[in-house]
């Protein structure tokens, strides 16, 4: 099953990434099957040092800003317990990780890692269409490359009604914040990227 959450890394000279990512994870999760692009800095940085934190988290404005790299600021944030690391003061939950294989061989990279402390800061705030809607449009914005733009934007039309309906003022700015990101990329993209 795949989790989604954010993955905090450290690079050589200690400064931080926040990344949203969606681990492979089985249901105790004692264990996580991360796929970063070698592009990333997740990857650069999970392979210099070899641990992280996962977070569950039902921030979704944080995770847009993320996703669509607009995290202005970093985020409050503490020593992890076991790895060299930080976690996201506002986690729901996090799992601290230790690399145990590392596959750089394709371009998406298959990383397997060991859950070696777990964390509980406060509950999960419950299930919520427009926090899903929006976790949705942010992958959504992570993809603008590799979709066409008429699935893209049929795809942001269809997940706007459910914010609209039941959205909080938070949900309401991060779907902005993705929508205003997908018009920003297509107004500089050339046309013929339209799927006929």
């Amino acid at each position: 099953m795949i989790l989604e959450g954010i993955v905090t890394s450290l690079n050589a000279d200690g400064e931080l990434n926040v990344a949203p990512m969606g681990p492979i994870v089985d249901e105790s999760l004692t264990w996580l099957h991360l796929r970063p692009f070698q592009r990333s800095q997740t990857f650069r940085n999970l392979q210099q040092r070899p641990h992280g934190v996962f977070h569950v988290v039902d921030d979704v404005l944080l995770l847009a800003k993320a996703a669509i790299g607009k995290l202005d600021t970093i985020p409050e944030t503490f020593a992890a317990e076991k790895v060299t690391g930080r976690v996201l003061a506002s986690a729901c939950r996090w799992y601290e990780f230790e690399i145990d294989s590392l596959d750089a061989s394709q371009d998406r990279t298959d990383i397997r890692a060991r859950v070696v402390h777990v964390g509980r800061l406060r509950d999960f705030f419950g299930f919520n269409r427009a926090k899903h809607a929006v976790l949705e449009a942010a992958i959504l914005a992570t993809r603008l490359h590799l979709l066409p733009r008429d699935e893209i934007e049929r795809q942001l039309a269809a997940l706007r009604s459910p914010v609209e309906k039941t959205a909080g003022p938070q949900e309401l700015e991060a779907f902005q914040l993705v929508s205003d990101h997908v018009a920003r990329f297509f107004s500089l993209t050339p046309s013929p990227n339209r799927s006929p």
